[in-house]
C-alpha cells in the first residue's frame, strides 16, 4: 500500500522504515527539513536500536518531503505521529495534530479517491472524533465516513525497543470512523507484524481511553511493585523479587512490571498518568488510584537520596550510574536519574554523573550541579557512594577495582539488584533496593566485632 508518515522524529523514522522493509511504498513527511534530509539520504535522523538497519532494508520503498501535497497525493493514507505536548494541568494539546491535519486537508481538495487519515499520536478521550473530525472535514471539504476515513490508532511502543515493539505488538488498537478505514488499517497490520497481533476495533473515544488506561494500568502496577519495595527495604530478610516473582506466578497479575526499582519516566508513562486523573476528575470521577500512582512514583527519588544519607554525610561525593529513562534510548525526560543527581547536588553532596547515550542531554538539565564523567570509572573513583539508576547491562559489569579511592569503603546502592555481591563485596558494601538495609549494617557490625 501507498503510505504516508507525518511525523519523522523518534517513533515516525521507525515506523515508516519498518513498513518500507515491509514492502509498502511509504513517503516520509515533516517540517524538520533536516530530517527529511537524511532519511532521503538513507541515514537514520534519530538514534534508535536497529532504525538504520531498517532503513538500509527498505531502500527504494522509502522516501522523504517537505511537501505535504506530495505525500498526500502520494498515498493512500497518513499516519500522523506528531508530539502532543501536555499543558500546564496536565492534558495533552492537539496543536501540532490539528496543523498536521490542516495541511493534509488541503492537499486532500485535490484527490478524489478514498483516503485514511489514522492519528498514532496519543489523545485525550474526544478529540478525535470532536475537533480533529472537525478540522478534517473543514480543511478537505469532505466528509469523514464516507469521502475519507478517520482512525485513532495510537502505538504501544518504548524508546530504546521501538522497532521490535513495532514488529511484534501485543494488540492493534483501532478506534474507526467506519468498517472500511478499520479493515484498510487492520490489512496494513496484517502484513508489517512479524507475529499475529489480536486487533480491537472500536469507536474513537474506548479507543482514546483505552490507550491511557493500558498505560496508566501499567504505571500502577510499577508504583506498587516500588512501594513493595520499600516495605522490603524495613522487614529483615524480605526481597522483593522473591515477592513480586511469586505474585506474578498468579494468572490475574503476571511479572510484566511487577519489578521494584526505581521510578517510572520517559515521555508517557508519568504524563498519561496525570492526564487520566484530570480527565477523571474534570468528568467527576473519582482519580485516587492515578493520583496515589503519581505520588509514588515522584516519591522514590527522595527514597533513594534517604538511603545515600545513611552511608554517607552531605559534601561527600556521590556517582550517579545511569541518566537516560530506560536503557538503550538518550532521553532523560522525567528519568529517575537526573532527578536523584539534582536532589543530591541541593542536599550538599559533591555529584559525578555518567551514561553511555544520555551524557549530553543531562549536561543541558544538570549544569554545573553535576559533573558529567565519560567512563564509569570516572563517575566511580573516590565515590563515597554509587548509585546505580539506569539498568543499563555494562553496569553490572563494573570493575572491583574502579570502586575505592575515599575515606572509607565505598557503598554501591544497586536499584535494579544487577551486581553480584561476590564479586564486589572485597571492594564495596552493596546494598540492594528492596532487600534491606540490615544486612548491610549486620556485616559492618561483625566486621567490627571481629577487629
Amino acid at each position: 500500500m501507498k503510505v504516508s508518515v507525518v511525523g519523522l522524529g523518534k517513533l515516525g523514522s521507525p515506523l515508516a522504515a519498518v513498513l518500507a522493509s515491509k514492502g509498502h511504498k511509504v513517503i516520509g513527511v515533516d517540517v524538520n527539513a533536516e530530517y527529511v534530509r537524511l532519511l532521503a539520504s538513507g541515514k537514520a535522523p534519530v538514534q534508535e536500536p536497529q532504525l538504520q538497519e531498517f532503513i538500509d532494508a527498505g531502500k527504494g520503498h522509502l522516501k522523504a518531503t517537505t511537501s505535504f501535497e506530495e505525500a498526500v497525493l502520494g498515498s493512500d493514507i497518513a499516519f500522523i505521529i506528531v508530539p502532543t505536548p501536555s499543558d500546564k494541568n496536565g492534558v495533552f494539546t492537539n496543536k501540532n495534530v490539528l496543523a498536521a491535519i490542516h495541511e493534509i486537508g488541503k492537499a486532500l481538495r485535490k484527490k478524489n479517491s478514498y483516503y485514511i487519515v489514522n492519528i498514532i499520536s496519543t489523545v485525550m478521550p474526544g478529540s478525535t472524533g470532536g475537533e480533529i473530525r472537525e478540522a478534517l472535514e473543514k480543511s478537505s471539504g469532505k466528509r469523514v465516513g464516507t469521502d475519507l476515513g478517520l482512525c485513532y490508532n495510537p502505538e504501544f511502543i518504548a524508546l530504546g525497543s521501538v522497532i521490535k515493539d513495532l514488529l511484534n505488538p501485543d494488540f492493534i488498537l483501532i478506534g474507526e470512523s467506519d468498517p472500511r478505514a478499520g479493515d484498510m488499517l487492520e490489512a496494513i497490520y496484517k502484513t508489517s507484524c512479524d507475529n499475529t497481533p489480536r486487533m480491537a476495533r472500536m469507536n474513537f473515544v474506548n479507543a482514546e481511553l483505552t490507550k491511557i488506561s493500558v498505560n496508566t494500568y501499567v504505571t500502577t502496577k510499577i508504583s506498587y511493585a516500588n512501594m513493595l519495595s520499600e516495605i522490603c527495604d524495613r522487614l529483615p530478610s524480605a526481597d522483593v523479587n522473591v515477592v513480586t516473582s511469586a505474585i506474578g506466578l498468579d494468572s490475574r497479575i503476571g511479572t510484566k512490571y511487577l519489578k521494584g526499582a526505581t521510578a517510572y519516566g520517559g515521555p508517557c508513562f508519568p504524563r498519561d498518568n496525570v492526564a487520566f486523573g484530570v480527565l477523571a476528575e474534570s468528568i467527576g470521577a473519582r482519580p485516587d488510584i492515578a493520583r496515589a500512582t503519581d505520588e509514588i512514583n515522584r516519591y522514590q527519588a527522595d527514597r533513594v537520596v534517604e538511603i545515600i544519607r545513611r552511608h554517607a554525610a552531605p559534601g561527600s561525593t556521590v556517582g550517579v550510574l545511569g541518566l537516560s529513562y530506560k536503557p538503550d534510548t538518550s532521553v532523560i525526560e522525567e528519568s529517575p536519574g537526573v532527578a536523584i543527581a539534582l536532589r543530591l547536588a541541593a542536599a550538599g553532596y559533591t555529584v559525578r554523573v555518567h551514561d553511555p547515550m544520555a551524557l549530553d542531554a543531562a549536561r543541558a538539565v544538570l549544569g554545573d550541579k553535576a559533573t558529567a564523567t565519560e567512563s564509569i570509572e570516572q563517575c566511580t573513583r573516590g565515590a563515597a557512594v554509587l548509585v546505580i539508576a539506569t539498568a543499563w547491562p555494562q553496569f553490572a559489569a563494573i570493575d572491583p577495582a574502579m570502586l575505592g579511592g575515599s575515606a572509607g569503603r565505598p557503598v554501591v546502592i544497586d536499584c535494579w539488584r544487577m551486581i553480584s555481591k561476590d564479586r564486589i563485596g572485597a571492594a564495596a558494601d552493596v546494598v540492594y533496593l528492596g532487600y534491606g538495609d540490615h544486612h548491610l549494617a549486620e556485616s559492618r557490625d561483625r566486621k567490627k566485632r571481629a577487629s
